[in-house]
């Protein structure tokens, strides 16, 4: 099958075009095989764009190990460049299903060209049950967990998929590799959560980290800079509008306090585009 590598600040993905009867029959053994990026094309897993009958297309997303995730910030954005760029549909507004419900994306074009993707990527789900956490009547915010020789206070969101974020002094002092793993499975999380370790520069500024459940330190997470950002604010950390600075990159998001939802701005690019040898 044809795939194009992609990637969203670094955040890369194999993508298929599942629309026209090209059917994956096991897409987690799939994602397992090719993102290995030694003995397959590598990246942080698969993506499948298919039709869908309640919106416009659908995205079914799986992770380096090969689990299925509810949703993918910066895999949408390349979703919708996709879409465009290889003349599905010539709309540069789109809806999109997931399985945290239908996206809304806007494409911004020059040149007939996606250049960055706009996401309302909906109200962000504080209600511990429905994030979800093993926990009854507390807050999400003020959750104290440890892991090795840290305790970590955590503001938990749920962006249509579970997120942990902590705010520290310096990220540079800390060792995602050692306390992502810990947090990412512990058992207040029932379905594991992604880990976000946020460092404050300024009202309009942050800069984060994050373990990906199910893949480890990515590049990026548009779901994570979104709860990031969701965090500060709740915490009167920042503005509702911020950068926020990720290793691959920057993401431009937006806590709208009109109609409640996080909109998130940034790049999606086409590395290459290939063949897979066999399925």
């Amino acid at each position: 099958m044809r795939f194009s590598k992609m990637h969203g600040l670094g955040n890369d993905y194999i993508y298929f075009d599942c629309t026209k009867n090209n059917k994956i029959n096991n897409p987690k053994e799939l994602a397992r095989k090719l993102s290995n990026r030694h003995t397959g094309i590598g990246g942080d897993g698969i993506i499948l764009i298919t039709k869908s009958k309640i919106a416009d297309f659908k995205m079914r997303m799986f992770n380096s190990d090969g689990t299925e995730a509810e949703m993918c910030g910066n895999g949408i954005r390349c979703v919708g460049k996709f879409i465009y760029d290889n003349k599905l549909s010539n709309k540069k507004d789109l809806t999109i299903e997931t399985l945290s419900g239908i996206k809304k994306i806007r494409l911004n074009v020059m040149n007939e060209k996606v250049e960055t993707v706009t996401v309302n990527m909906g109200e962000p789900i504080l209600e511990p049950e429905k994030i979800p956490l093993n926990l009854e009547k507390v807050s999400s915010n003020n959750i104290y967990l440890k892991a090795e020789d840290k305790e970590f206070k955590f503001t938990c969101i749920s962006m249509g998929n579970p997120h942990a974020v902590t705010i520290v002094n310096n990220l540079n002092e800390i060792d995602i590799n050692e306390y992502g793993p810990i947090i990412e499975n512990d058992p207040i999380f029932p379905n594991r959560t992604n880990v976000e370790f946020v460092e404050i520069i300024d009202k309009d500024n942050i800069k984060m980290r994050v373990w990906e459940r199910g893949t480890g330190e990515t590049l990026a997470c548009g779901t994570g800079a979104s709860a990031s950002t969701v965090a500060c604010i709740l915490n009167n950390l920042t503005n509702r509008k911020i950068n926020v600075h990720l290793l691959g990159g920057t993401l431009q998001i937006l806590w709208e306090e009109k109609d409640k939802c996080v909109y998130m701005t940034g790049t999606a690019i086409t590395v290459f585009n290939g063949e897979t040898v066999e399925e």
